[in-house]
């Protein structure tokens, strides 16, 4: 095998991933090159470059990636309406795909045999990482320090992190922290007392939404505008893909929108119990449909629900650079045509609905539906013969059974 000279680390700043970029450096003897991605988490980067400095890494990458997150990554997978077992709104799954893409993309321009991440052995997103490397690049290799190390627990871990003088927090000390995801599309949090699923969630485990019953007593009225399926405005204003997400966010979160409580089933084969905040994705995925309901043909609309199920899980398992995900995604695009329009929505105690809908791509006629004479001509006895057909199969079935 080649010898490995230089690996780039998915690296965070926390103390997983200082561990595992100070045991790369002694496992390996090679340059470690960090990558930081901004992908809206709302926390600081700044410090991320100060560990990787005191650790000796000369090439630290932080890369602000909030706009082609939502416009490459977010925005497709809404076209779709995607959701995971018909709840989950899919805020970490998106995101892995991206950070590998950046992962392989500097490796390729530093020279770098490989590429590590501080996904455990456990979750979902190990196999994410390394399904997106080995679509995009098949000849780097994948490091996976906790599938490879002998730390077998978080006691060993802060041992191994005071033996290498790596700073560990005060409330990383005592007992395990929630493990939390942030991204701009959602807050998620596992451990602790939420491994129990019987166990109500504290109410600190919430960042980024109040509580429904909390919220103000007062429905806010919002418009979003849409162009070829995509949302580009809001309350009339345009903005950018990113600025747009986080002013849904802002906006979900003062009205305590887009909680979730799920336990979930990895790809992996086990049940996990996660709380999800997804406030401005839950406001759009609910917009979305609404100017869907008014653009698409039935037919369309019927198949797109039928598919997005399998594309959802597509995308939960790894799978967003796979061919099977891109012929979908070409059928869903195409399908978002004439999905232009504007929805306006009301917020209020945690939930977000359409109270109406309007596009110059509409295929709603008032004249065919209207229970008063119309311009458009319907005659009613049509229906008699399609009833009548469409029942055949149903007279055949129930004479044959002694109906």
């Amino acid at each position: 095998m080649t010898k490995i000279e230089k690996i780039v680390l998915s690296y965070s700043g926390g103390l997983d991933t200082s561990i595992i970029l100070k045991w790369l450096q002694e496992t390996y003897g090679c340059e470690v090159v960090t990558f930081t991605a901004d992908l809206g988490q709302g926390e600081e980067l700044e410090p991320a470059r100060a560990k990787a400095e005191m650790s000796g890494v000369k090439d630290i990458r932080i890369v602000d990636l909030r706009e082609e997150f939502v416009s490459d990554f977010v925005f497709p997978m809404l076209r779709a309406n995607a959701l995971y077992e018909g709840q989950y709104l899919l805020g970490s799954s998106i995101a892995r795909p991206l950070i590998a893409k950046h992962l392989v993309g500097i490796a390729r321009e530093v020279g770098a045999h490989a590429v590590a991440h501080g996904a455990t052995g456990k979750g979902n997103d190990q196999v994410r990482f390394e399904l997106a490397v080995n679509a995009l690049d098949p000849s780097i290799k994948i490091i996976a320090p906790w599938r490879q190390w002998n730390i077998r627990s978080r006691m060993q871990l802060l041992e191994y992190a005071e033996k290498h003088h790596i700073p560990v927090p005060s409330d990383k000390r005592g007992e395990a922290p929630f493990s939390i995801d942030a991204n701009l599309l959602h807050t998620s949090t596992e451990g602790k007392i939420l491994e129990n699923p019987a166990e109500v969630a504290p109410d600190h485990v919430y960042q980024r939404t109040v509580d429904p019953v909390d919220a103000p007593d007062t429905p806010e009225i919002i418009s979003i505008g849409f162009e070829r399926g995509d949302p580009v405005s809001v309350n009339g204003k345009s903005m950018t893909p990113a600025a747009l997400l986080t002013e849904l966010n802002g906006l979900g979160g003062r009205h305590g929108i887009g909680r979730l409580d799920l336990v979930e089933n990895r790809f992996i084969g086990m049940k996990s119990r996660g709380i999800y905040e997804t406030p401005g994705g839950t406001i759009l995925l609910t917009a979305h449909r609404g100017i869907e309901s008014i653009t698409l043909d039935r037919a369309a609309a019927h198949l797109k629900d039928e598919i997005m199920p399998r594309y959802a899980e597509l995308i939960y398992n790894g799978f967003w650079f796979a061919p099977e995900r891109e012929m979908l995604q070409a059928l869903i695009d195409q399908s978002q045509t004439f999905v232009s329009g504007e929805a306006t929505l009301r917020l209020y105690k945690g939930s977000a609905s359409v109270v109406s809908r309007a596009s110059p791509c509409s295929l709603y006629s008032a004249d065919l539906v209207t229970f008063e004479e119309s311009a458009i001509a319907y005659d009613h006895h049509d229906a008699e013969g399609f009833i009548r057909l469409n029942g055949l199969r149903l007279r055949s079935w129930a004479a044959r059974n002694g109906r």
